[in-house]
């Protein structure tokens, strides 16, 4: 576990800040990559991620967004149930069960409209988070980056 976390997070890492780059626009695309790596719909974030550094161009750093999307994935994972419960809320919506009996319903086909609600409502739980993440992340990156970048450069 200990070569895989080397070889797939800290090695790029340091790539990432020998190169030179701004210790704020590092935090800005690490923030970028970590809030929609959070986007609830496994599989989406990393075409999500493309479209921000498309948009954004120089403005980021691509690899820093593409490499804290990667580590987000488990938070992700942890998160879709307090995004749905938000997104819930948010929108007066019905409780979605998550149950084993609710799984089979899923299995079957037989909550297709059930299962379009949660997913909506587990986005809009994100939307709601997203700005606060990123925030959160940003203020608590910018710090850490210029440490880094001094360290590694």
């Amino acid at each position: 576990l200990a070569s895989w976390f080397r070889k797939r997070i800290i090695d790029p890492l340091v790539q990432i800040l020998r190169r030179g780059t701004e210790p704020k626009k590092l935090a800005f695309s690490a923030s970028v990559g970590f809030t929609l790596g959070l986007f609830p719909i496994c599989g989406v974030t990393v075409f999500l991620c493309g479209i921000a550094i498309a948009i954004l161009g120089s403005y980021c750093h691509a690899p820093t967004v593409m490499l804290a999307n990667f580590i987000a994935t488990p938070v992700e994972l942890s998160l879709v149930v307090p995004f749905l419960r938000l997104g819930e809320r948010m929108a007066g919506g019905p409780h979605f069960p998550l149950t084993s009996d609710a799984l089979k319903m899923v299995v079957r086909g037989e909550a297709s409209r059930e299962v379009l609600y949660s997913i909506v409502h587990a986005v809009l739980g994100w939307t709601v988070g997203a700005p606060i993440v990123f925030g959160a992340m940003y203020v608590v990156f910018v710090p850490c980056f210029k440490r880094l970048v001094l360290r590694f450069n």
